[in-house]
């Protein structure tokens, strides 16, 4: 008779063939009862709602929303079409922020089906989705993203209401900016007459500087015999008004985070002391070295005592001395970072005595990164291509809403990031905004929490700052900050929090 523990391996060889055919979502028909049962009592299966469920890990605390926001789009996708089939859309709005790249987790996703049932179906952890029975977009209005079925750019760009403007603007615009030519959304302006549509988005063009796409909208729309009276559905805002160049959305979109960002950093951030001695600075920050890495760790989870520290940071250790598993993953993880702290250092030398921060971050990122995970590749507990550089893979949030961007979008957000920090004047900005635009990207499979708070102290050291130490006590005010303005674009608690920290 099988053991209790050959049972579950049974049941888990089952969930990983499902997994392995990349079904993150399934159905209770998609496996016998005994093995559903076996996996959801062992936490490797958690039920989104009546007959779906989604894999999971075991000991995921109450509350925990990381698997879910990992599969949401997955679980969306599936149960819409199982729904459905193909008739299915998400509504325009949400089709526009997915355009512009942005998948942070809606509350409530708004979708147009035939057979809707018009009424929200319950989710996990307050999320939702409101099926509506309305038309469909025509088939050559429609497309697909990552198989969500949804409204084609132009096509979104002419239904979307003019709420979605004021409520969406880095995103509504990073959407105009990617419209190649007025074609597409004057054959649907022009086929019903849609002149307070065509005022709105000749207004929206306008506001980043296309007026050549503005005034064909506005010919073609008179030669058709109709009266346009042209219309800002933004709100009156100087920072938003930038010329938009790249093809790339999310390069614009990461541009025009920061315009709107800046604009809304309003703490009242300390006087800096204007240290100018080198040396002077770099002695201070040996002393608060045992802090601020135990700090740091910890609030990435890791569970290292200011001893280990102490001993990693004067030489008087090696790996030879590590016990059990999760001791050797810590104390990796303390080396590490103090071996990135070591290169640090380099940085903030050179910013101290002048040199461009952006084009210092820019030289010496990969460094970082490397140093805090070398030794754990030299132990073998990581392959030696993590440190390649930019992640190859999707990554998640733990508790955040926020998807950040997919593989591709990295490596045209990164260049625009490096050039943000190089051209910003604004200190201040350079400090909240390279710390937080750093995370919203999240460019490395691990360690971005750490490396952002090495950028952020870079930046301080820059603006003549002491170093800052963000403690574990803080943790969950960082962390609401920094979800705040990446799931709500509101960027003021994180802009709140580090002056705050600062004048403490």
């Amino acid at each position: 008779m099988a053991k209790p523990n050959e049972k579950l391996a049974e049941s888990l060889h089952v969930l990983k063939d499902m997994q392995d055919q990349g079904n993150a979502v399934f159905q209770t028909q998609d496996m016998s009862r005994t093995h559903m049962e076996r996996l959801k009592q062992a936490g490797f299966i958690k039920q989104v709602m009546r007959g779906w469920y989604l894999s999971s890990r075991p000991g995921e605390r109450d509350g925990d929303t990381t698997a879910w926001y990992a599969a949401y789009w997955e679980f969306c996708k599936t149960y819409l079409t199982n729904r459905f089939e193909k008739a299915w859309c998400l509504s325009p709005q949400q089709s526009l922020l997915l355009h512009a790249g942005d998948w942070t987790v809606p509350d409530q996703l708004l979708v147009r089906a035939k057979g809707a049932s018009n009424k929200s179906t319950g989710l996990l952890h307050g999320s939702s989705i409101y099926d509506v029975a309305a038309d469909l977009p025509d088939a050559a209005d429609q497309t697909q993203l990552n198989g969500l079925r949804i409204y084609t750019l132009d096509a979104a760009l002419v239904a979307v209401p003019e709420a979605f403007y004021r409520n969406h603007p880095v995103e509504a615009r990073t959407c105009l900016a990617a419209v190649k030519d007025a074609s597409g959304v004057l054959r649907l302006l022009l086929e019903n007459s849609q002149v307070i549509r065509a005022g709105r988005l000749m207004g929206a063009l306008r506001s980043i500087e296309r007026n050549d796409l503005a005034d064909q909208i506005e010919s073609a729309m008179i030669a058709a015999g109709n009266k346009v009276t042209e219309t800002n559905p933004f709100d009156a805002d100087a920072a938003f008004a930038i010329p938009l160049r790249d093809v790339s959305p999310y390069v614009n979109r990461i541009r025009l985070l920061w315009a709107k960002m800046k604009a809304d950093i309003d703490a009242d951030f300390p006087e800096p002391a204007r240290q100018n001695d080198p040396d002077a600075y770099i002695a201070n920050m040996d002393a608060v070295l045992p802090s601020d890495a135990y700090h740091s760790l910890s609030i990435e989870g890791y569970q290292v005592s200011y001893d280990l520290i102490e001993k990693v940071s004067s030489g008087d250790w090696n790996r030879d001395m590590i016990g059990s598993d999760r001791e050797q993953r810590d104390a990796l993880a303390a080396k590490g970072y103090v071996d990135a702290f070591e290169t640090v250092k380099t940085a903030v030398r050179d910013v101290m005595n002048g040199e461009n921060p952006g084009e210092i971050v820019k030289r010496d990122l990969q460094t970082w990164y490397q140093a805090l995970f070398g030794q754990s590749v030299q132990a073998g507990i990581l392959n030696a291509a993590q440190l390649a550089g930019y992640r190859n893979h999707p990554v998640y949030i733990r508790g955040s809403q926020h998807v950040p961007l997919n593989v591709e979008a990295v490596r045209d957000a990164m260049p625009a990031f490096f050039n943000l920090l190089r051209e910003e004047t604004d200190a201040i900005a350079r400090v909240v905004l390279g710390h937080f635009i750093f995370v919203y990207i999240h460019p490395f499979p691990d360690g971005n929490g750490r490396t952002a708070r090495f950028l952020m102290n870079v930046m301080l050291a820059a603006a003549g700052y002491p170093w800052l130490v963000i403690k574990v006590e803080q943790r969950d005010a960082y962390m609401a900050a920094l979800e705040a303005a990446s799931a709500n674009q509101d960027i003021k608690p994180f802009a709140t929090f580090l002056a705050e920290s600062l004048r403490r």
